[in-house]
């Protein structure tokens, strides 16, 4: 039998509305009541019904994450600081991998609103934004990160991808490269369009022109960057640097360059987009560029509380919070040992 709120009462000797107010935290319970009920619900094993809690208070307490894959650090670390700040506000995290998949990212989203989610942070495709506009619509909070869709309503976090791509590749200049190699992602996505756009700047305020036979664009997954740097090796042999700008093709580049016999530095130098905890323990440690992962989950999850926090889940209210803005978090570069002047100039 189901233990609900009526033998808790029961138990503790006072009515169902007292005891309904003692397990909610309500300040006009003293202090002594509400230890006789929580014991009692403890005695009991009672779990509330939160779906009919839900139904009286128009909140389910729950908070979507959807997440395009699980081998992005970026997205474990954005991850763990949404399961963080949503536990500390009495939210409880539903999360969703979609590998990339629209269809599959939108009967998720459908699946999250059946549920009456409070909120929704997505790291998404960006090819949903009419879902999520609807959900916003219905009161539903709404934060895109990472990938800001086209037509969304809602405000989206993004890492400063361009800045930092520049950056990498300004530091790749000046330690006197001209064949610098770029791994991206496909076009279609904000960080394959940000990060080529920055690489491009920063050759091009150099005097250097794109030389297409030193880029490759493609999925983000390891197995792209296996055939990406093959490609590269194979197809330019006087290439002296590499800008690994599709933070999962690391993930199949490292251990390729690694298995060809391929020196770093020495025969190339590497800069790779995004931080990972093992890249500064690889031997050499790697150059990257830090795009701010755990500040792109703090942001994203204040915006998100001020949307559930004003009113009724947020169906009231929080327009400021519901503004279609784009909000970057700056990225910083950290230079390691896997970049040096190339060969030529050192032998010099």
């Amino acid at each position: 039998m189901r233990i609900g709120l009526k033998e808790v009462a029961a138990e503790a000797g006072v009515s169902r509305s007292t005891a309904s107010r003692a397990l909610s935290g309500s300040p006009l319970i003293s202090a002594e009541t509400r230890a006789a009920v929580e014991q009692a619900a403890a005695r009991l094993n009672y779990q509330p019904n939160r779906l009919a809690g839900a139904l009286r208070s128009k909140q389910s307490h729950l908070v979507g994450l959807v997440l395009n894959n699980l081998i992005n650090a970026s997205f474990h670390t954005i991850a763990e600081v949404v399961q963080r700040r949503a536990a500390d506000e009495g939210y409880q995290v539903m999360l969703g991998i979609t590998d990339a998949d629209p269809a599959r990212e939108k009967e998720f989203l459908r699946t999250l609103a059946a549920h009456g989610v409070d909120g929704l942070i997505v790291i998404g495709t960006g090819k949903n934004g009419a879902t999520t506009n609807a959900l916003l619509a219905e009161g539903t909070g709404v934060v895109n990160v990472i990938r800001r869709p086209a037509d969304s309503a809602a405000p989206s976090v993004l890492a400063a991808d361009r800045e930092g791509a520049h950056a990498a590749t300004s530091h790749l200049l000046d330690l006197g490269h001209e064949r610098i190699g770029f791994i991206g992602g496909e076009l279609t996505a904000d960080s394959g369009r940000e990060r080529f756009a920055g690489y491009e700047q920063a050759l091009r305020e150099r005097g250097l022109a794109v030389d297409e036979s030193l880029v490759e664009r493609g999925p983000f997954a390891p197995g792209f960057g296996t055939e990406a740097i093959t490609r590269l090796l194979r197809r330019a042999p006087r290439m002296t640097a590499l800008f690994a700008a599709n933070h999962e093709a690391v993930f199949g580049i490292l251990p390729t360059l690694a298995s060809t016999g391929v020196s770093v530095p020495g025969d190339l130098s590497l800069v790779c987009h995004e931080d990972i905890s093992w890249l500064r323990y690889w031997s050499p440690a790697i150059t990257v560029v830090d795009n701010g992962a755990a500040e792109l989950g703090e942001l994203a999850m204040n915006l998100l509380l001020q949307q559930m926090k004003h009113g009724d889940g947020g169906r009231d209210g929080a327009q400021e919070a519901r503004n279609g803005r784009a909000y970057r978090v700056g990225a910083q570069l950290v230079i390691r040992d896997s970049t040096a002047p190339p060969a030529t100039r050192r032998d010099g």
